[in-house]
């Protein structure tokens, strides 16, 4: 019996010890990724196989760079295979300052494999309230440009936002912010992998190109992004404030139209 006791009490012992030793295994870990990551070191190096060949890259390494180390919180994000698994992933997000004032997270709307993708800025307050995207009057104006313009459906496209929680009084999102949701908003492209991208707005077109070129020089002009052609042009909420600008989104809509009809080579 007291052996029996001594056993169990050293099986505990060991578990505990085991457990520390793997605790202190994983902060040394984390601390040499910090350490590396300070250094500009953002990836590890690719295995060759014997001809001294490296792997051809997957479609998912474009995305790296902001899908963070191991333990990243979007580590698990970046792993997502369906919008569906991408959504849980990100759960009940609290890694940026947004989410105390968020009724819902506003995910994304739309076609899973559509053809044409509408990125936006960040939702207001409509769309905090109905958990979608664009529902408010900037996007009953996306609505008409999608169905009367284009003659598609909303069904038929895919919506999102560059950041997923309202910032507050509709305020622009801040870099902090747009930093956290960034690895998102690409793996959501990448699970579409759309053939066009419209970039609603300065936000959406200077979080994809990386640039801060205004959206007054970059509309109306074909871009690409990993192979996905942009096409840049003024935000609804925008035109809501300045309706003679419509013109100039129904001149960028066209060019979008035509690439759509253009047989894929």
């Amino acid at each position: 019996m007291m052996l029996r006791c001594f056993r169990a009490k050293k099986t505990s012992m060991d578990a505990d010890r085991d457990l520390e030793e793997l605790t202190t295994m994983v902060a040394s870990l984390r601390r040499h990724l910090q350490r590396m990551e300070r250094a500009g070191i953002r990836n590890l190096s690719i295995a060759r196989d014997a001809d001294g060949k490296a792997p051809e890259p997957s479609q998912a390494s474009w995305l790296r760079g902001v899908e963070g180390g191991l333990f990243s919180d979007h580590a698990e994000a970046c792993r997502a295979t369906s919008l569906e698994e991408l959504r849980a992933a990100i759960g009940d997000c609290r890694r940026c300052k947004l989410w105390p004032g968020r009724t819902h997270l506003v995910f994304g709307v739309g076609n899973p494999q559509a053809h044409v993708m509408f990125i936006g800025e960040g939702p207001g307050r409509d769309e905090d309230l109905q958990g979608e995207p664009f529902v408010g009057r900037a996007g009953q104006l996306l609505t008409d440009i999608i169905v009367k313009g284009m003659g598609l459906g909303r069904e038929d496209v895919y919506i999102a936002n560059v950041v997923k929680c309202r910032p507050p009084e509709n305020r622009n999102p801040e870099p902090d912010e747009v930093e956290a949701c960034e690895p998102f908003l690409l793996r959501q492209i990448e699970l579409i992998s759309p053939r066009v991208i419209v970039a609603l707005g300065k936000f959406a077109v200077q979080t994809l190109l990386k640039t801060k070129a205004p959206i007054t020089r970059l509309r109306g002009v074909w871009h690409e992004f990993n192979g996905i052609k942009i096409m840049p042009t003024f935000h609804p909420a925008y035109l809501l404030r300045n309706p003679g600008d419509k013109k100039l989104v129904w001149q960028d809509i066209k060019k979008v139209i035509e690439e759509l009809r253009t047989p894929v080579t």
